[in-house]
Formats: structure tokens, sequence, C-alpha cells
């Protein structure tokens, strides 16, 4: 939310410097995220001056240019090319000199430089209004007042204005601050605590009155819980033209371009009081009478973004006395409805809403307005009516116009500020030490929470309507606890901790494979289990009928519970290759959902990403790719690490992969992993190859620990290597070749490796070559070469027997 410190100033009367400001309320719990200079004129015109044409010759060698001397206010007139049709001698004009930079209305700058135009020196610019960002108008140079001194800064002649803005990080509890007036009450009492007292200026209404009652609306509303308040009122003779200055300043400040001077008012007071309010077309509104309710299922609505949108029968809706729709009440206005440079009378609206139907119809028509961000907080219903009347007194004030009606105001329920009792023994105890209790009323009564009565043990508290997020003893305390000052609470000599011991074993396998992963060089991420519907289209395994559907979803982007972490995943991929992080290694415990009729499944997994070089670039090192068979190293040390071998693998069957592979202990399914389809990897604009694993952790926790660690003494006796070139059919695998090994030599043979796959020239068609080594050793005696051929000559058996092996 931004906020403009010029604007504040208009209700605390204070001239601290912005940043001092900023952090008071900060202290306040209004976290200010950033302060931003804003001109009202990009530039402040620096460089610009008033300037006195003393001559005026047609330029020698173009016809629509004139050669001009202009007198800056210094000892020597400059020569100043000009193409405009109004200059001429004897004016005063705008003159941005030589080095000035000026700006677009995009904002992009361009300078001023000394340069030729054809063939005529030209030393600066004489400027039409549009090019100094004053106004829109290019038919000519400005003309200024005539009594106006050469050389007198043209910041000094317009009313340019510098403001700071914050941006503050608002909570969503805290709707009593979403407009300039809730900061600066707030700042107020920020202020007092400090010994600073301030007045707080609130915008007067007491010169509202009822011009002529010419145009009366009728005003019905369908259900009171819906809109439990409801004012409105009919101005006539409005003129439509731009905004005061002042206001198009104001809202510029904020980010908010201005239209014309009726809606620019109910975006003013909007930002000024914290209540939306919205004008209609007075003649756009059949029967004169609104109507608030909602309208059948499916029916047809052109907002004001000319979006055709359909209802749901949720929807409140403002209508005409046909029960034409309007406008999506709380929300956003109609296309043909709203004001427009032929409206002459308007009905003006202020109303409350229901926040949580607000919210609904909000996020289900993907919108998010001012106004919309304002109601589904909550904002203070007897704001409505005094808001009203000031948005009416500006439209009469800038638009000319005539309040025509009294204020209709549906009322019918009133609320009742709400009542609270605080223990001071409480406060002191959640506080952490005691605040004398004069300190407490005045901080109460800085917040304007009043105090109904008092006992030994506390205070008995009404709570302002606007404070809708003050409900309990325990809001009070913290109110309390803001305003004195988090950094004033003393600390203490003494830490109060409990030490338990946790024997959960699901937790200890994770954290070993946490701890094994990040030694490995990966980092742990965690994503969120809300997810976007739109990706079932990506994988086959994954069912829109088992989707878990979120009731009211934050936006369509979170719409549903994942049914795969892959693709949130592939998001923090994409996000890190986008900032030229390229190399990247992932891991995740998360689990999936899933519905299964009118049943809820959860599954816990870990998953593995890995993209890019294994390690980082460095000069003594080769860049190597990570590959298919480096995420199945780090997978296999996985399972080692928490006590899981003998595994089986096969085929994967998931449609992820374009090469998948699945490991398994016997029937139990432990971790598909592969390559990432191109296909998926494109949705998310990632280019480079993706690999990928995906464990069920379940089964991890059911198969951890089962495994006895044996202890040995190193052997004393050396080990023998040797090596065999197999030439095998091209469908035979090394876990084949593995297997029979160790089945024929159990007690010496300790470990098989493949160093080498040799596939092509030179080789029979269907084949390929294998270059496995073989390690051997005895514990007990130094191994002779006679036993270790016999056992080369065994293996070399087995191979020809079993596999058809050829020896190379």
């Amino acid at each position: 939310m931004k906020i403009s410190y010029n604007w504040l100033q208009q209700f605390l009367k204070i001239d601290w410097e912005a940043t001092k400001t900023g952090e008071l309320l900060t202290d306040l719990g209004l976290e200010v995220e950033g302060i931003e200079t804003k001109e009202s004129i990009k530039g402040s015109l620096k460089g610009v001056v008033v300037g006195e044409v003393l001559n005026c010759i047609q330029h020698p060698n173009a016809d629509r240019l004139k050669l001009t001397t202009v007198n800056l206010g210094d000892e020597k007139p400059v020569q100043i090319v000009c193409g405009a049709p109004n200059v001429a001698a004897g004016q005063k004009v705008p003159v941005a000199t030589v080095g000035t930079m000026l700006y677009d209305e995009k904002g992009e700058g361009f300078k001023i430089k000394k340069g030729k135009i054809r063939g005529e020196e030209s030393h600066g610019m004489i400027c039409a209004e549009d090019e100094l960002g004053l106004g829109k108008s290019h038919d000519g140079i400005m003309i200024l007042d005539n009594k106006l001194k050469p050389g007198t800064p043209a910041s000094e002649v317009f009313n340019i204005e510098t403001d700071y803005v914050f941006e503050i990080g608002l909570t969503p509890n805290r709707s009593d601050a979403m407009s300039h007036y809730g900061v600066a009450r707030d700042l107020r009492a920020g202020l007092i605590q400090q010994d600073v007292k301030k007045e707080l200026i609130s915008p007067s209404v007491s010169d509202f009155h009822v011009d002529e009652r010419t145009l009366r609306f009728d005003v019905e509303v369908e259900d009171k819980d819906l809109a439990p308040r409801y004012c409105g009122i009919t101005i006539t003779d409005v003129t439509i033209k731009d905004s005061p200055e002042w206001i198009q300043n104001r809202l510029k400040a904020i980010g908010i371009t201005p239209k014309n001077n009726v809606v620019d008012i109910t975006n003013y007071v909007l930002h000024e009081l914290g209540q939306p309010l919205h004008a209609f077309d007075a003649q756009k509104v059949k029967g004169n009478k609104i109507k608030v309710k909602t309208l059948k299922e499916g029916t047809k609505f052109t907002t004001l973004d000319e979006v055709e949108r359909t209802l749901s029968s949720e929807d409140i809706m403002i209508c005409d006395a046909d029960s034409n729709p309007l406008c999506i009440a709380g929300v956003f206005g109609g296309l043909n409805s709203g004001v427009t440079e032929n409206t002459t009378s308007i009905f003006l609206e202020s109303a409350y809403f229901n926040p949580v139907s607000v919210r609904k119809t909000a996020k289900r028509h993907g919108l998010n307005t001012d106004a919309s961000f304002r109601f589904e907080r909550g904002i203070d219903i007897n704001m409505t009516e005094y808001a009203l009347k000031r948005a009416a007194l500006l439209i009469e004030e800038y638009a000319d116009g005539k309040l025509a009606s009294d204020v209709s105001d549906f009322y019918p329920v009133k609320i009742e500020d709400f009542q609270v009792f605080l223990s001071y023994e409480n406060a002191y105890r959640l506080i952490g030490q005691e605040i004398p209790k004069d300190t407490i009323k005045n901080i109460l009564a800085s917040l304007e929470i009043k105090i109904n009565s008092e006992t030994e043990g506390g205070l008995g508290l009404t709570i302002p309507s606007y404070r809708t997020d003050v409900q309990r003893e325990a809001d009070i305390i913290e109110e309390i606890l803001r305003v004195f000052g988090y950094n004033n609470i003393e600390f203490s000599n003494k830490l109060n901790t409990s030490i338990t011991f946790n024997s959960d074993t699901n937790t200890k396998v994770e954290n070993i494979i946490a701890n094994h992963l990040s030694a490995l060089g990966f980092n742990e991420t965690m994503a969120n289990s809300l997810t976007k519907s739109d990706y079932i289209n990506l994988s086959e395994n994954i069912k829109e009928d088992a989707n878990v559907v979120m009731l009211n979803p934050l936006s369509n982007d979170l719409g549903v519970m994942r049914q795969s972490l892959l693709f949130s995943g592939l998001e923090s991929i994409s996000y890190n290759i986008n900032r030229k992080n390229n190399s990247l290694k992932f891991f995740e415990f998360g689990k999936t959902y899933h519905k299964f009729n009118d049943k809820y499944q959860e599954d816990k997994h870990l998953t593995l990403f890995v993209t890019g070089n294994r390690a980082k670039e460095s000069w003594n090192s080769n860049n190597s790719i990570s590959d298919f068979f480096y995420l199945k190293g780090i997978i296999t040390t996985v399972l080692q690490r928490v006590g899981v071998s003998k595994i089986k693998t096969s085929p994967s069957k998931s449609d992820i992969f374009s090469e998948g592979i699945t490991l398994s202990l016997g029937k139990i399914k432990l971790v598909d992993f592969g390559v990432v389809k191109r296909s998926i990897l494109k949705e998310f604009g990632i280019k480079q190859e993706v690999l990928f694993a995906d464990f069920n952790l379940e089964n991890l926790y059911n198969l951890s620990g089962n495994k006895k660690i044996k202890v040995s003494e190193l052997p004393k006796f050396p080990s023998v290597k040797r090596d065999l070139a197999l030439l095998l059919d091209h469908n035979i695998a090394f876990k084949e070749v593995y297997n029979l090994a160790f089945q024929s030599e159990r007690n010496l043979l300790k470990e098989v490796d493949l160093f080498d796959v040799y596939e092509g020239d030179n080789l029979p068609e269907g084949k390929k070559s294998y270059a496995v080594s073989f390690l051997l050793q005895d514990e007990n005696k130094t191994l002779e070469d006679k036993q270790i051929d016999k056992i080369m000559q065994k293996l070399q058996q087995t191979f020809e027997k079993n596999l058809d092996a050829v020896l190379r």
C-alpha cells in the first residue's frame, strides 16, 4: 500500500524527515518497506528558466523554423532555433537550457544539447507545455506572464511538488490503516507516546447542505446481511473536466492515473478515508431506483474493462429498477453505467458490503481492485455517510455540481461498538513487564479506545467501529504493546527452555537424508502445496477427478492441492534459470494430495532435481554436465544411507520421463527417476535437461533401520584387480554381469565395476563391448597367481555359458 507523506501532513502538521516518520510507522506495526521520492513533474524542471525573446526572424534555410535571440537573465543572450508557429519577439517563454533533462509521458528522458539545426546554432529549447509535463498541448510554445523576470527558475513559476511515498506492507488485519487518515491516526498515537502532541485534522463536512431536491433515487436492499448499510445521493449540473492540480498530484504520487474530476474525487476519498465510492451516470439508471440484490446464475455482465463476465447467484449486484446489472458491488463497475465526458448528473454510492461475499466474488472473477481490497478486509461501517458527504462537497466544488437529494441511508441494524474488559494482570503477563497504569490509559486514549469503567484490576473498554481487528483482551494488549514500543521492553537475564527427547524415527530418517544430500551440494526447497489446476494437462498420471479443489482459492494459480511435487520444483528451476543460475541441485520433503470418491489421501514424498553442471565452474576442473547416471549414483547413496540395498531395476511407467527407471525392493516401489520430457519443460520455459527423482518416503520409513551394520578390521593383505573385455548382445545389461560374477565367486570377489562401454565400428551387428574390472581379496593371506587365474577362468566360463559372451 502506498502512502503519500505530503498527504499525511494534511491530517498531522509534522515537519519530521520522511525517514524518521517511516521508522516510527514501522515501530507501530505499519512496516515501511521502502520510501520513494516522487515529483509531480519528473525532474522538477531543473534547468528550465524563464526566457525573454528579444528578436525573432525567419530561419535562412528553413521555411517552418524561426531564429530567436533569447535573454536568459545572463549577460549574453543565446540563439535558439524554434519551430513553434506562435513564437514572437517580446514574449516571456520557458526555456530548457543546455544540459537539461526533459521527460516524455512514459518517463523516458532526453538531454538538451548544443547543436546545429539547418546550419544555425541552437543553445537550448523553447518549450511547449507537453514537453515540460505541464499539460497535453503541443499547438505551440507556452507564453508566460510578461511580468516574470528572465532567468527565474521554472520551478518557482509552476506549482511543482516533491513528495515522499511510503510503501507499507500492510497486514490483512489492519483494515483501519487502509487510508491516509487511518495511517495518520496511528501515527498520532505513536507521536503522543514520544511526547509530541499533534492535532488530528479531519476533513470538514459542516458545509454540507442540499441545494435543491430535484432528482430523487429510491434505494432497495434485498438482503441486509449482504449489504448492512447503503448510502447514496444525487448530484446534478455536473461538468466533467480535469481534476484540480492538487488532487492529481496526490493520486499520481501513489500510482493512480487521473481520469476526470468525478472519478478522481471518488478515488481520492477512497485513499483519504478508506471508504470506496462509486459514481453512476444518473441518466443511465432506469426508473431512478437502485436495487442491491443477487441475480440468477449465469447472468452476463460487461465490466468497465470491456470483459463480459458470467455472474454467480452469490454475487452482490447493483441494479436499476428493471433489475438490469450496473455494477458488481464492492468490486468493479459496469461498462454502460459509468461516468463519461457527457455525464451531467450522477448517483453517488457509499456502502458497506459483506467482506466474505466480496472476497469470494473478487476471487471468482479474478478481479483485485482498490475497492475490493478494502471491502474484503472490512471497512468502518460508520464512515459510510461521512465519506459520501466529503466526496459530494468536493464534486460540488470542483465539478460545479448541485446536491439534488437528501442522503438515502439504508442502515436497518446499527452496529454497536464492541465491549472488552482489560485485566492489568493479564497485560503485565503477556507484555513481560509491568507498564504504569497511566501509560496504558494514555495509549488507549490515543487509539480512541474509550474507557467506560475502571477497577483495581482492570478497565472496561469500548472499541471504535473502525478497529475490526480488536475483539479480544489479547488484541487490546497487542495494541498497548505496539504503541508503547517493542524496543522499550526490557530484556531478561534469565532464559527458560524445555528440553524434550524426540523418538520419531521418521524425522530421524529425513534428517539423515537431508544431511547426506546437503553434503553432496543439494539445497532444500519448500514449495507451496497449492498449485495450478492446469498442470493436469501435462501428465496422464494426474487425474482431474483426483484434484483436491480449494473452496475459496487465493488465486487461479493456487486453486488445487498438488498431486505431484514435479511442477512446483520446475517452477523453482525456471525462476533460477531466468536469473542466470543454471546449475541446480534441489531436494524437497513434501506431500501430495488426492481425492478418491469422497475420501482424501496424503502421501509423503522426497524429490530430487538436478540440472546443469555437476560442480561449480573452475579453472582446474571439467565442467561435466549432470546426467542420468550421476542422478542414479546419488539415489543409490541415499538408499544405502538409510540401509536399503539389493534393489531391483525396471523401466518406469511414468509418462513424465523421456527415459526413466523404477527402483524397487521386491514388490515395494522405492523411487522413480529419469529425464523429464522436453514437452513438460517447455511449459516452464526451461531449455536445458532436467533430471527428476521421486521417492516414496513412506516405504523408506518402513524399510530403514532393518539392515544390520557389520564392523570388521581392515584387511592386512593386498587386493588384486583384473579386467575382462566381454563382447555381449546389445540387450544384456551390466546388472546381469554383476549378479553372475558374485554367483560364480562368493568368497574372494569384493567388487565388480564397469569402466568402459563400446558400440560401433569393428563390432558385429547387435553387439557391444563391456570392459569390466574385478577386485579380488583374501582377508587371511596373499592371493597367488594360480588361485587368481582359476577364479578369472571360472568367471569367463560363467559369462560364456549364461550370456554367450566372447572374450575380446
